[in-house]
């Protein structure tokens, strides 16, 4: 368990546009490369191993529930760059009795790889025996276990899951303690600061994490109070990576750019980058980075037209694991976001939220395509914030 050496810098250095100090949060701010200002030539960092398990990338695709499923996987996948891709949250005690909701969620196949599964609970022996259910059922297929500790939403947390274990260390422990001996794969956390401003306990977490057996963490820059309003703490996730003494800490939260990724390499120490709106939003990030990681050159930003064509397979993806009825309700969730990248007009944007079959999803693509080849040759628009998740601690998928 290896961690890449890393500089830290003294002082976090604001996100600048045109020359004026920007918050993260702004909408103005651009998602897409090229970024406002030149990222640097150089990312600080190197390799990321999770005890045997070497990534191919040190960018890993971070879970969102109800977006990072199996068919955005792979169509993501097929771009290139992404180290290892995690499922959306799985309650334990779901997948112990075989829930088919839950078994939906960690559908995987030989594209998928490497993969990983990420799981709540409040109880450990209740984990750990979920766990261990995950091997038996998933096999050489799954090559991680993730704790979840960071979701904010009151239906994870009333139960004592995710970020509610910020505000129990020893129950924290214990559990991350029981899956690590229940399990002969690497185990992860992904973690927030803390419950509130008041209430900052990751950096003690992750010092007993890696005393009982962790492979690696990934924090989010946010505590649970602010659910994903506001900007990440910079320091905060620098305090994690301090705390530890081998394993890699992964920085999360606002990264959407090339700029945001080196700031947050350099500025956190960070060993590499869990992506999740990002990917959302430019699920090129992926093969950006990796492609500069290795050579000092992200590559172009992709055409319009390519953006529809990810559409188009994003789509042919959700029709190949189940049927039509499913992939359009998936779709529609998705389909906002498609919307602020293609801007494809308020009639196809209407329709497209309101999909109902494939062959009307391929006639709303062969309405838009004129338009949008005849934008190939334009620099990319910034994409307009935000996207509709969880605003705070109190808010409901």
């Amino acid at each position: 368990m290896i961690k890449p050496e890393n500089q830290l810098s003294t002082a976090t250095k604001p996100l600048v546009a045109n020359g004026t100090r920007m918050d993260p949060t702004d909408p103005r701010r651009s998602l897409l490369t090229p970024d406002p200002v030149p990222p640097p030539a150089h990312l600080v960092g190197g390799r990321v191993r999770l005890g045997p398990l070497t990534l191919a990338s040190r960018f890993t695709m971070a879970p969102l529930a109800g977006y990072t499923n199996l068919p955005f996987r792979l169509v993501v996948r097929e771009l290139g760059g992404i180290g290892l891709a995690t499922t959306d949250l799985v309650n334990g005690r779901a997948l112990m009795l075989a829930s088919a909701k839950t078994l939906d969620l960690i559908q995987t196949c030989a594209e998928d790889r490497p993969f990983a599964v990420q799981i709540y609970g409040g109880l450990p022996h209740e984990l750990a025996e979920a766990a261990r259910h995950l091997v038996g059922l998933l096999g050489d297929g799954l090559a991680s276990i993730d704790i979840n500790m960071g979701c904010p939403v009151h239906k994870i947390t009333k139960g004592g899951g995710g970020s509610a274990m910020l505000c129990q260390v020893g129950n924290a422990v214990a559990l991350v303690r029981a899956v690590v001996e229940a399990v002969p794969l690497p185990v992860t956390v992904k973690m927030r600061l803390g419950w509130d401003a008041k209430q900052i306990t990751a950096p003690e977490l992750a010092r007993e994490f890696e005393q009982v057996g962790v492979a690696g963490l990934t924090i989010h820059g946010r505590t649970r109070e602010q659910g994903f309003s506001g900007g990440v703490d910079v320091a905060g996730i620098r305090s994690v990576v301090q705390a530890v003494e081998r394993i890699p800490v992964l920085g999360n939260g606002d990264v959407r750019t090339l700029t945001d990724a080196a700031n947050m390499l350099r500025e956190t120490g960070c060993s590499g980058l869990a992506l999740g709106r990002g990917a959302l939003l430019n699920p090129w990030i992926f093969h950006h980075l990796a492609r500069w990681d290795a050579t000092g050159d992200p590559g172009d930003p992709p055409t319009y037209i390519q953006r529809l064509e990810f559409m188009i397979r994003h789509f042919e993806r959700l029709l190949s694991i189940r049927d039509e009825r499913f992939a359009c309700l998936t779709f529609r969730k998705m389909a906002g976001w498609y919307c602020k990248m293609l801007r494809p007009g308020r009639e196809i944007q209407q329709g497209i939220v309101m999909l109902e079959s494939q062959a009307h999803f391929n006639q709303l693509c062969e309405q838009m395509r004129p338009a949008i080849e005849s934008r190939d040759s334009h620099p990319w628009h910034e994409a307009e914030l935000p996207l509709n998740l969880p605003a705070g601690p109190i808010a409901h998928w």
